[in-house]
């Protein structure tokens, strides 16, 4: 009867460490994995790259030099917050 017993608490020890080494590889996924996405940061980006277009749109359209040195400007101050991020 005592075999059963040792059985079970085999059987137990098994399980604690099968448990304790997916939590280890989880950790490790999390920690060593892709960084976390900032959501924040997205939208910023898509902002000023859809902002850029627009700019852009509007360059080809226009034909006013002192508008298109504008516009030139405000893109080149788009690129300086984009790389900055």
């Amino acid at each position: 009867m005592g075999d059963s017993g040792e059985g079970l608490v085999d059987a137990e020890a098994r399980i604690q460490e099968r448990i304790e080494e997916r939590e280890a590889e989880r950790k490790r996924r999390t920690a060593g994995g892709k960084p976390a996405i900032d959501p924040e940061r997205v939208r910023t980006l898509e902002s000023l790259r859809l902002a850029k277009a627009e700019l852009e749109r509007q360059a080809s359209a226009t034909v006013h030099p002192v508008r298109k040195q504008q516009i030139q400007a405000a893109i080149a101050e788009i690129d300086k917050r984009v790389a900055a991020q």
